[in-house]
Order: structure tokens, then C-alpha cells, then sequence
């Protein structure tokens, strides 16, 4: 026997599944709360949308439920084969569609008002450069002359940050308009935190400029938005959000830092091959062995080996040269402008005697210096 209920039923079962989704939100499935003016514009817009298709949806979702359940050819239904000479017959196929196209023109004032904020180009109080590579960001804080790279920290899979986390995450202010200028050294990437900033590409050779005001210290996560190689997974962001006066402090702290490494790149000191092998490794598993990998086999043919390798078995000039300025139509990207002096030469020390390698050969910082033309 037929259930006469079935029509109510079903969109019985369409609300509890509209309502769950609701309940899941709190949960990862919707958008994190905003903190930026910017993202709440786009968390209402979103929400307004979503909101009207769900209704559109229940509502069609109703009427062809009950067209078959009403119309059933088991009740006895014949098909009107005139239903196009009857008025919504002939109105229908106009009506149906300016009813939407309203709908959709009813949103698009909240839409335009939520663009023109996107592109509001108001004078900032801070500039921060947003550089993509495979697979980390660098962060160049052009008013204070300080630059933060940050990679994947590796953590334990049962970490609940395991993916999510990074060794130097990027430090901001609450209260200060930021602009962001985003472009990258490889191939296409996209720097996204929900709660603060609103996505957009970053080009290689282009730069990109978004904007944000954080209103609540915090720490807020995001994740590069563009499918970027193999190591796309491995470039979580972590931003900071401080007061100004911590802001300000850790500026300091990063600028003093800057100054000892630069002292201790320039010393006139003679490193020993031990000394230089140390950092090289720590260098090299922090910026390299994504590509590479730690045991220095690569992934060929993408990302070659470097075990026997001509390149760090050979020329040292040659090595110097691919490691300071890239190799143009590969992944090898430039590390000259994201390393000092002595991170370079441990990193080419390292690679030149590590995994069987053994030259024998040390690269100096005065090595790199003159190398760079210094």
C-alpha cells in the first residue's frame, strides 16, 4: 500500500538535512567566523546566497515531489499532451525564469557593496609582501625591513595541528589596515585565511594587493588555495594577531636578530667543515628536502637527486650559481634573495659532502659574498 505521507516526508527529511548542516557549521563546514570588516561582507554575502538556494532548492525540491506523487501514473494520471496550449503553458518558460532572475537581481546590491570593499584602496598603516614557492611563504615586511619565511612544522600525525602547522608564522596587528601584496617565485599560488583576508591568486612576475583590519588577537589559519604540486598539502599559513605594543616589540626582536646573523655571516671566521655541515643540514631540511627529499634522492624527474649529482659533485662555481639564482623553466627556485651569507655556504657545504657525496669542499661566506658581487 502507498504511504500518502511521502510528500511530507520528504521534505521532512530535507529540513533535518538543512538543519544538520546548520549544526555542523560550529564544526569546520562553513566558513570561520570573520574578523575583518572585509570577510564579514563576504561571510553575510555568502550566507545571504546560500540561504536563498536552499530555499529555491526545498521549493523545487517540494514541487517535483509532489508532481510525482500526485500525477503518478499508478493513481490513474494521464499526461496532458496540451499542457503547452494552457497558460503556464505558454507564460511558464518566461515566468519560471524572470521570478529567478529576480532573485538573483535582489542580491546583487549586496554583492556590489561587498566588491567595492574588496577593492577599497585606501591608504594603509602597513605593507606586507606575500611571496609563494614550493612549498612554504615568505613574508617581507617592507616598512620595517624584516623577512619571516615559514615552512610546514612537522608534527606527529595524531597532532591535531599535524598539516596546519608552521615553524614562523606571520605576525600582525589588531586595529592597522594591512595591505597585502601577493605574487610568487614558481607557479601559481594563493595565500587564503578565511577569517581575516579574502583569496587571490599570487603570479609569478605579478603582484596581487588585498587588504584586511584584524579586530581580535588571535591565531587564525589558512591554507594556500591553489593547487600548487605535489607538496600543495604542505603550505598551511598561521597568522599571529597581537596587540601594537607586542607588534612593535616583535619587530624589534626580529630586527636584532637580523643584525647578529648578518654579524656572524660577515665575521671574518673561517668555518670548519663540521661546523658548516650542521647548519648546512638544518638549512637544508628546512628549505630543501620538500624536493629533494632528507636522504637527497629527489623525486625524478620533476625534482632530481642529489646523491652523485654533477651539479653538487662538480663545478663549485656552477653549484653557487643554480642555488643563488634558480635554474629559469624548473622548480629550482632562487634562494639567494631568502638566505644570508652563511646559510648559503653551510647549505652548499652541506650538499657537496652529504649522503656519500664527500668532495671534501667548503664554501666560506666570503665565497657567497663574492659570488653575489658584494
Amino acid at each position: 500500500m502507498t504511504d500518502r505521507n511521502l510528500p511530507l516526508k520528504a521534505l521532512a527529511l530535507a529540513l533535518l538535512a538543512l538543519g544538520s548542516g546548520i549544526a555542523n557549521a560550529e564544526f569546520g563546514l562553513n566558513l570561520p567566523e570573520p574578523q575583518s570588516p572585509v570577510t564579514r561582507e563576504i561571510y553575510d554575502l555568502h550566507m545571504l546566497t546560500a540561504g536563498v538556494a536552499t530555499v529555491i532548492m526545498i521549493i523545487v525540491t517540494a514541487v517535483i515531489v509532489y508532481a510525482l506523487w500526485k500525477f503518478r501514473r499508478s493513481a490513474g494520471y494521464e499526461a496532458d499532451q496540451n499542457f503547452n496550449s494552457s497558460w503556464f503553458g505558454t507564460f511558464g518558460w518566461i515566468l519560471v525564469p524572470v521570478v529567478v532572475l529576480g532573485i538573483d537581481l535582489s542580491i546583487a546590491g549586496s554583492a556590489s557593496k561587498t566588491f567595492d570593499l574588496v577593492e577599497d584602496q585606501s591608504e594603509p598603516d602597513m605593507t606586507l609582501k606575500v611571496v609563494g614557492s614550493q612549498w612554504k611563504w615568505t613574508y617581507e615586511y617592507l616598512d620595517d625591513d624584516i623577512r619571516v619565511v615559514s615552512n610546514l612544522k612537522k608534527l606527529d600525525p595524531e597532532d591535531p595541528l599535524y598539516l596546519r602547522d608552521v615553524d614562523n608564522p606571520v605576525v600582525l596587528p589588531v586595529g592597522k589596515r594591512i595591505r597585502f601584496l601577493h605574487t610568487a617565485t614558481d607557479v601559481l599560488h594563493a595565500w587564503w585565511v578565511p577569517a581575516i583576508a579574502y583569496k587571490k591568486d599570487s603570479i609569478p612576475g605579478y603582484i596581487n594587493e588585498t587588504w584586511a583590519i584584524i579586530e581580535k588577537e588571535g591565531t587564525y589559519r589558512g591554507q594556500c588555495a591553489e593547487n600548487c604540486g605535489t607538496g600543495h598539502g604542505y603550505m598551511p599559513i598561521v597568522v599571529n594577531a597581537v596587540s601594537e605594543d607586542a607588534f612593535r616589540q616583535w619587530v624589534a626582536e626580529q630586527q636584532a636578530a637580523k643584525a647578529a646573523a648578518a654579524a656572524e655571516a660577515s665575521a671574518d671566521k673561517t668555518w670548519t667543515l663540521d661546523e658548516l655541515m650542521a647548519r648546512g643540514e638544518e638549512t637544508y631540511n628546512k628549505v630543501c628536502a620538500a624536493c629533494h627529499q632528507v636522504n637527497g634522492q629527489g623525486l625524478p624527474p620533476a625534482f632530481p637527486g642529489l646523491v652523485g649529482s654533477a651539479i653538487v659533485t662538480g663545478d663549485i662555481a656552477a653549484h653557487l650559481e643554480i642555488v643563488l639564482n634558480g635554474k629559469a623553466g624548473t622548480a629550482m627556485q632562487a634562494f639567494g634573495p631568502q638566505l644570508d651569507d652563511l646559510e648559503l655556504a653551510a647549505l652548499i657545504t652541506y650538499e657537496r659532502n652529504a649522503w656519500g657525496n664527500d668532495t671534501g669542499d667548503l664554501v666560506q661566506p666570503g665565497d657567497i659574498a663574492a659570488a653575489r658581487g658584494k
